[in-house]
């Protein structure tokens, strides 16, 4: 038998030691180095001979034939059009998120719209009675969809050659584990070991394969950095598990844009796509209250409108609070800091709560605008007009900075009944804003919006 060997390897960046460290030299993670055991004849172990590819030539560019990536349709347009178009032929998609959020439920609901492919869907975390349940609440069937519950690679690659899939899934990465490591699974070795051998398969027979990973507690995927590096794309399916509302987005692609989100809501039949954002987000019974307004928001190149809601009270401590939901807390505190030197709103000893209506995270700093005028709302106690929503980026000097795509917001506020949108007087050159039905008023300073919300 092999001599063992103990190495040490972080956990974070997937670097190995002789000997423990509390801190990586490399990365600067604190505690991320553990021990693995390994076998001296690792390296000398094959994968499956048989996957294995023809020697590659070094070309020319002016030698590459240029040709456009196949996409192939998923059934899901949410999913297509985070993904770029559809899954791309021997790519790597990795789905993260947090436990129970959807990720099983949205693969699995991926496998049985495909009818027209052949899916391997491998599960090491639940049995196929459990998948048999789940696919039983979808009401859904997929009669070339073939499931198996395996947690060994070799198996799954043996199963591979037999039904020869067009799409393989994996629920987890983290459950697989492989011969050539003798470490546990999950592990940095088993995941760097498992990935790297799914890998070469996919580009081999040019099959897509989409993996399920799961996340820490700081909530980045777990596992080897190297991980993130190896797969094509890396999803993150967001959201509060106290809300109906997930948001797949994309944060690695390198067949598509990273801007895309697609919108989902969790029902007892599965995932349910969401294709009018706005309408969901938006509150029905806000006339007369203070500390609401509405932001004209843009993820990715979907235009929708959000309820931003602020509360503003008192402290009772010595110290105020600031809560955010949904929103950069940072980012909130530089926006109160603008208010009281560049507006004379003594806000400085005053508790201020806010949240992002739906349980989601909005990232557009055209938002601002808004939840300024949904703060100062809550403080002088007057109420928004329920037929105003805004779109403006808020400078340090108190102006209205331009937003992107002014057009796309201006139109979806007007085909959903508003009456007044307030924008940044720096309009986009070539924008005609003439044609719109709706009241178009455009402020330079924060005091221009505040005079015309407030009077």
């Amino acid at each position: 038998m092999a001599k063992a060997k103990t190495i040490f390897l972080c956990s974070n960046c997937g670097s190995d030691f002789p000997k423990w460290m509390g801190k990586c030299p490399v990365c600067g993670e604190w505690g991320s180095i553990n021990e693995e055991v390994i076998h001296r004849d690792t390296t000398s172990k094959q994968l499956h001979p048989q996957f294995s590819a023809e020697k590659s030539k070094a070309l020319l560019l002016s030698e590459v034939e240029s040709t456009q990536e196949a996409r192939i349709g998923t059934g899901g347009p949410e999913l297509d059009r985070v993904l770029g178009g559809g899954l791309v032929q021997g790519s790597m998609v990795l789905l993260g998120g947090e436990p129970g959020i959807g990720k099983s439920t949205l693969v699995l609901q991926t496998a049985i719209k495909m009818t027209h492919k052949r899916i391997l869907y491998v599960s090491g975390e639940e049995s196929l009675q459990q998948i048999k349940m789940r696919a039983e609440r979808i009401k859904g069937e997929n009669p070339q969809a073939y499931f198996l519950a395996e947690t060994s690679l070799e198996n799954i690659f043996e199963q591979i050659i037999q039904i020869k899939p067009e799409l393989l899934i994996i629920d987890s990465i983290q459950t697989l584990s492989t011969e050539v490591a003798d470490s546990s699974p999950g592990s940095v070795t088993q995941v760097r070991e498992c990935a790297t051998a799914l890998l070469k398969v996919a580009k081999t027979l040019g099959m897509p394969i989409i993996l399920i990973g799961h996340i820490n507690k700081e909530g980045s995927l777990a596992g080897p950095k190297v991980l993130e590096h190896i797969v094509d794309t890396v999803l993150l399916f967001e959201g509060d598990t106290h809300h109906f509302y997930r948001i797949l987005r994309s944060v690695k692609n390198r067949f598509g844009s990273i801007a895309e989100i697609g919108m989902y809501e969790m029902r007892s039949d599965g995932l349910r796509e969401v294709t009018n954002p706005s309408e969901l987000l938006l509150s029905q019974h806000q006339d007369g209250l203070s500390g609401v307004a509405i932001a004209a928001a843009i993820e990715g190149i979907r235009p929708f409108l959000i309820e931003t809601q602020a509360l503003v009270s008192t402290a009772a401590y010595g110290t105020p609070q600031r809560s955010t939901t949904g929103f950069d807390l940072r980012r909130l505190n530089m926006l109160l800091a603008v208010l009281e030197k560049r507006a004379g709103f003594k806000i400085a000893q005053k508790d201020v709560f806010l949240n992002i209506a739906g349980g989601i995270r909005v990232n557009d700093p055209a938002i601002d605008l808004s939840v300024i005028a949904a703060i100062l709302s809550s403080n002088l106690n007057l109420s928004i007009g329920n037929k105003i929503c805004l779109a403006g980026e808020v400078g340090l000097a108190g102006e209205i900075r331009p937003v992107n795509r002014l057009e796309q917001r201006i139109m979806e506020a007007q085909k959903l009944g508003f009456e007044q949108i307030i924008v940044p007087d720096f309009a986009e050159s070539g924008t005609d804003l003439r044609r719109f039905k709706i009241r178009i008023d455009k402020v330079r300073k924060v005091e221009e919006s505040f005079r015309l919300l407030f009077g």
